[in-house]
């Protein structure tokens, strides 16, 4: 199987209902074989259609914990999977056929990141790379040690950053993958008279930061009220594909 979807989870962030969701999302909209694997080190109450792998291991020492693990996928043996994979982080929710992220050109592509219109960042929510290729990020990682924080912010910017150096970098069509955050919600005051729209082009949507899908769709209250989030039940039918 050269077709890989893969998503990783540990510590207590996200529980096992996550990957359960994600899984049955995947397996809804990509019809193509495919393996689903999630690096987890700890998978209890993981669907036993889910394959489970362990995280491969990452030297964190003196590096705060903010997302670095994702890393782990570019080691030159990434368990017992080859050709392509998929990364999907697990708080999105997809809402479209997946099949095109297997067909867009490149070698390495990823969400061109909302908050820096600025930068070539990318938002590592979504991306996708041929397996055991790209040793050498790991390696550079290593060679940056506790230096990596001084230069990039997080796991992303530095991914970003890395591709770009070898020229490989692509971003998916800027329709696939929305930001539920900065593309759904309406302004203030219209935030409280209106539910947030469901964008039809695309095929995932981003939860980055808060709200979460959870709070989304039970109604969340931010920002002092200016960003308040009616209760958003139309995710239900992507999240569980039961309509409510």
């Amino acid at each position: 199987m050269d077709k890989n979807v893969i998503c990783m989870k540990w510590g207590d962030k996200f529980d096992a209902d996550y990957v359960n969701r994600l899984y049955d999302m995947v397996e809804r909209n990509l019809k193509i074989p495919h393996r689903f694997v999630c690096f987890t080190d700890n998978a209890e109450g993981i669907n036993p259609n889910v394959e489970i792998r362990e995280i491969p291991p990452l030297n964190e020492e003196g590096i705060p914990d903010r997302m670095w693990k994702k890393l782990t996928v570019f080691n030159e043996k990434l368990a017992d999977l080859q050709g392509q994979a998929l990364f999907l982080d697990l708080d999105i929710i997809i809402r479209d056929d997946l099949t095109p992220f297997f067909e867009a050109e490149g070698e390495f592509l990823i969400i061109k990141d909302w908050d820096f219109p600025h930068d070539i960042i990318g938002n590592s929510s979504v991306f996708r790379f041929e397996i055991g290729k790209h040793p050498d990020i790991i390696e550079h990682f290593y060679q940056e040690g506790k230096d990596i924080r001084k230069r990039y912010k997080n796991e992303q910017a530095f991914l970003t950053y890395e591709m770009y150096r070898k020229g490989i970098l692509k971003y998916w069509d800027k329709n696939w993958c929305v930001s539920f955050k900065r593309n759904c919600l309406h302004k203030f005051p219209l935030c409280w008279f209106k539910v947030p729209r469901d964008p039809e082009e695309s095929k995932i949507l981003i939860f980055h930061g808060k709200p979460t899908p959870k709070q989304a769709y039970e109604g969340y209250f931010g920002k002092c009220g200016f960003r308040y989030i009616k209760p958003t039940r139309w995710l239900e039918k992507y999240w569980t594909g039961v309509s409510k």
